[in-house]
């Protein structure tokens, strides 16, 4: 049995200025300096908060200056709305194929992926689609180490609660307890489709949604 577990969410906006304004307005926190860069293949680039040593949130949004990909863009990012929002989540795992293989529900095939000194497997779907609407979580396996979370200031801030809103939620709920996932931090409930991640923070509860 794989050992997965939260990894990071997934905040989308139109441009990475709009998100980074909209997380620091809405945790009341600055993301200067930013810490992230560009996915060269996926034409992105991205800015994080550490949440934690081994979780962190991330804003992303397509990134103007780089090549168009001949490819959909990860994360549905090329149909995403233009409104900053909590996007998406995604797991870490221990075994990345053992993993997919056991989710009935698959969230894509796996990529290798590289940004930097940081190497990962992912999974993408073929058209750049999320599943559930996004609540069923991209799969990741760090092949490179420390985990991204360790570079980054921490600054107190820890999810304390993600919430899974969905009309399919408790089968998306059964694929991460077959991939291995077990975290109480994690609540699925029928309705929706959205996300809902209340963070902690130095002056209390936030929800980013």
């Amino acid at each position: 049995m794989p050992h997965t577990e939260p990894d990071h969410l997934v905040i989308t906006a139109a441009t990475l200025d709009a998100g980074v304004a909209w997380v620091e307005e809405r945790l009341g926190v600055s993301l200067s300096p930013r810490r992230g860069g560009q996915h060269d293949r996926q034409g992105t680039h991205n800015a994080l908060l550490s949440l934690g040593p081994d979780f962190y949130l991330e804003v992303i949004a397509i990134n103007p200056d780089a090549p168009v990909p001949d490819h959909p863009r990860w994360f549905g990012m090329d149909t995403v709305g233009p409104e900053p929002r909590l996007h998406h989540w995604v797991c870490r795992t221990s075994n990345l194929a053992d993993a997919l293989e056991k989710s009935a529900i698959k969230p894509g095939e796996i990529e290798q992926m590289s940004r930097g000194t940081l190497r990962w497997l992912i999974t993408i779907a073929p058209d750049g689609q999320l599943k559930a609407d996004g609540t069923m979580p991209s799969l990741i396996e760090w092949q490179s180490k420390p985990h991204p979370a360790a570079g980054l200031e921490d600054k107190g801030y820890r999810l304390q609660k993600l919430e899974v809103h969905h009309p399919r939620a408790q089968e998306v709920k059964a694929s991460l307890s077959a991939a291995g996932m077990l975290d109480t931090r994690v609540e699925f409930a029928t309705g929706g489709p959205m996300l809902s991640a209340t963070i902690q923070t130095p002056s209390g509860p936030r929800v980013l949604g």
